[in-house]
C-alpha cells in the first residue's frame, strides 16, 4: 500500500510499505478514506526526530470503512464507516473506565515511562503505523473505533479522531463559568476549534490570539474577538487586562505548545539536540528543557488571580522552568493532558448528525490532497502558507 513515511527533519514521503494484516483476535484493518495532518504531526516533522525511525508511517487522524475484524471484535464488521480515535486504549483497564483513555493500562507504553500507544507517534508511543496511508491496522478494535452513520461526507465526522475531543476537553479543562471570559492562545486547529466550542457552550466572551492573518480571519468570522500579537506594542497581558475588567479572563487555553514562537533559549536547545546522533538527541530531549514556554509563560501572566489554565498543547521537555511563585501567589488551577477521545464522543455526536452544523466542521479544512501529496502538505502547514490550518488527505 502507500503511506506517509518519515525520513528526516522536514522529509516525509510516499512509500510503499507492506499491507496490514489482522495479528491479534482484537484487531481490525480500515481502509482509509480521509485522514488529516495534525499540528502535533509538525513536532515530528520538526523537532522529534531523534524519536522516529526512517519509514514510520505517520498521522493518527483516520476514519474509513472497515475491511476485515479479528475474532474477538464483535462491535463492528466489514463495510462499516468509522473514525479511529488517535490513542489505542482497551476500554476495559481501571484508567479506561475513569474516562482517562490516554493512560490505558492495556496499551501503557512502560518501556518508556509513557501512557498508551498512539497510531504514528514515535518510538516514545509505542511506534504504531499510522493513519496517513491507504490502510490502517487497528489494534483494540473492539473499543476504539467509532462507528459513524452513512451520509454525510467525511469533514462532518473525520475531526472525532483528534480535533473534537481535544478542543472540548480544553474547553472542559478550562472550566469557564456560564458568561465567562477565555482567551485561547494560537488559532491553529485546536485553538480554532476550542474556540468555536467555547463559545457554543456559553462563554460569553471568547478573545483568541495568533499571528497569521488567516487565521485571524477564520477565528473573526466566527464571532470571536481577536488579537494579532504580532501587532500589539504594548504587553500582551496588559492589553488582556484592559479587555477584561483589568484583572484578566477567568480561564486561559493554551493551544500552542512547543510550537510557540520567541524564546531563543527554547530554540536554541531544539536546534542543538537536532544535531546530536539520534540515541543522545533522545536523552537530552526526555531529561532536559527543550520546549519554548512562551505560550505558557503568557498564560500565567494572562489569568485571572484564581483562575484556570488549560494546557492543550503539546510540550515536549522534562525539566523546563516554571514559576511556581507566581502559579501558587495566584492561586492558578492547571488542567492538561492528551485527550480522552472516547469520553467525549457522546457530548460531541449529536452536534454532528443534526441538520445543522454548530461548529462549522464541513468547512474546517483549508486543504483537501491527495495521499502523493503529503510533503506539500506538511511544508504549507508547516511554513503557515497558502492560508493552511488543517490539511486532510485522501488516499
Amino acid at each position: 500500500m502507500r503511506a506517509v513515511t518519515w525520513h528526516g527533519k522536514r522529509d516525509v514521503r510516499v512509500d510503499d510499505v507492506p499491507d496490514p494484516t489482522i495479528k491479534e483476535p482484537t484487531d481490525a484493518v480500515i481502509r482509509v478514506t480521509s485522514s488529516g495532518i495534525c499540528g502535533s504531526d509538525l513536532h515530528l516533522y520538526e523537532v522529534m526526530g531523534p524519536f522516529m525511525g526512517k519509514g514510520d508511517v505517520l498521522g493518527h487522524e483516520p476514519m474509513g470503512i472497515v475491511e476485515e475484524v479479528g475474532a474477538e471484535v464483535t462491535g463492528i464488521k466489514p463495510g462499516d464507516r468509522v473514525v479511529v480515535p488517535f490513542q489505542i486504549a482497551c476500554g476495559r483497564c481501571f484508567m479506561c473506565r475513569q474516562g482517562l483513555q490516554t493512560q490505558c493500562e492495556t496499551t501503557q507504553c512502560r518501556d518508556t515511562g509513557m501512557g498508551a500507544a498512539l497510531f504514528g507517534y514515535t518510538k516514545l508511543y509505542g511506534e504504531v503505523p499510522g493513519g496517513q496511508a491507504e490502510y490502517l491496522r487497528v489494534p483494540q478494535a473492539h473499543y476504539g473505533p467509532i462507528k459513524v452513520p452513512e451520509g454525510p461526507p467525511d469533514d462532518r465526522f473525520v475531526y472525532l479522531s483528534d480535533v473534537l475531543p481535544t478542543a472540548w476537553q480544553a474547553v472542559e479543562y478550562a472550566a469557564i463559568p456560564p458568561g465567562g471570559s477565555v482567551v485561547v492562545l494560537g488559532l491553529g486547529p485546536i485553538g480554532d476549534m476550542s474556540a468555536r466550542i467555547a463559545m457554543h457552550r456559553g462563554a460569553g466572551r471568547v478573545i483568541g490570539v495568533d499571528l497569521v492573518p488567516e487565521r485571524l480571519d477564520r477565528a473573526r468570522a466566527r464571532g470571536v474577538e481577536v488579537v494579532d500579537v504580532g501587532a500589539v506594542d504594548d504587553d500582551l497581558t496588559e492589553v488582556i487586562r484592559d479587555r477584561t475588567d483589568g484583572r484578566g479572563p477567568d480561564a486561559v487555553i493554551d493551544a500552542v505548545g512547543m510550537e510557540a514562537h520567541g524564546a531563543p533559549a527554547g530554540k536554541l536547545a531544539q536546534q542543538m539536540a537536532g544535531l546530536l546522533p539520534d540515541a543522545v538527541a533522545a536523552k537530552i530531549m526526555q531529561k532536559a528543557g527543550v520546549d519554548r514556554l512562551v505560550a505558557l509563560h503568557s498564560a500565567i501572566d494572562i489569568v485571572r488571580r484564581g483562575g484556570t489554565i488549560s494546557l492543550i498543547g503539546v510540550y515536549g521537555g522534562m525539566a523546563d522552568p516554571m514559576p511556581m511563585l507566581t502559579l501558587f501567589d495566584k492561586q492558578v488551577q492547571l488542567r492538561m493532558g492528551q485527550a480522552n477521545v472516547r469520553r467525549w464522543v457522546d457530548d460531541i455526536m449529536p452536534l454532528l448528525t443534526g441538520d445543522t452544523d454548530p461548529l462549522g466542521v464541513d468547512s474546517f479544512a483549508t486543504h483537501h490532497l491527495t495521499l502523493d501529496e503529503a510533503p506539500h502538505g506538511y511544508e504549507i502547514f508547516q511554513k503557515k502558507q497558502d492560508g493552511a490550518v488543517k490539511v486532510v488527505l485522501h488516499p
